[in-house]
C-alpha cells in the first residue's frame, strides 16, 4: 500500500489544523462557508469500506468532533451554522477525506450543495488563526 501522504490537491485547497487519533484535520479555504476536512492517515484508502471496522467507529468520532469544531468556526467568524453537511464524495480527489461544511440559510449557495458553485474566497491570515485557535478551544 505505501506511505500515507496527503494528495496534492488537499493541500494545496485546505490549511492543517490538527493531528487527530485517525485522521488529518484541515480548513478548506474558502471563507464563504466554515469547513473541514478530515483525511484519514491510511495509505491507499478511498472507501469507508478500505478502512478497518475500529478505524471506521474513529473516524465516526472525528467527524462528529469536526462538526462541532465547524460550528465553533462560524461563529467566531460570525457565520452561525444552521446545518452540518457531512459528505464523503471523491470523484476529483479520490484519496478517502470527509468534508463537514457548516451551512445557513443565508449562505451563497444555499440550500444546494456548494461543490462547483461560485467562486471560493480566500482565507485571510486571521480567518485562518481565529479557526485554529476555535480548535484548540475544545480540546478537554
Amino acid at each position: 500500500m505505501g506511505e500515507f501522504a496527503l494528495d496534492p490537491r488537499i493541500t494545496a485547497s485546505s490549511h492543517a489544523v490538527a493531528s487527530l487519533a485517525l485522521s488529518e484535520l484541515r480548513l478548506q479555504d474558502d471563507g464563504r462557508f466554515p469547513w473541514a476536512v478530515l483525511v484519514p492517515r491510511v495509505a491507499g484508502a478511498v472507501e469507508l469500506a478500505d478502512l478497518p471496522w475500529a478505524d471506521q467507529i474513529v473516524l465516526l468520532e472525528e467527524i462528529a468532533v469536526a462538526g462541532r469544531w465547524v460550528r465553533a468556526v462560524g461563529a467566531v467568524w460570525g457565520l452561525a451554522v444552521d446545518k452540518l453537511n457531512i459528505a464523503n464524495l471523491g470523484n476529483v480527489t479520490p484519496q478517502l477525506h470527509w468534508h463537514v461544511v457548516g451551512r445557513r440559510a443565508a449562505d451563497p449557495c444555499w440550500p444546494g450543495p456548494v461543490w462547483g458553485q461560485g467562486t471560493a474566497q480566500a482565507l485571510s491570515e486571521g480567518q485562518i488563526a481565529a479557526a485554529r485557535a476555535a480548535f484548540a478551544g475544545l480540546r478537554p
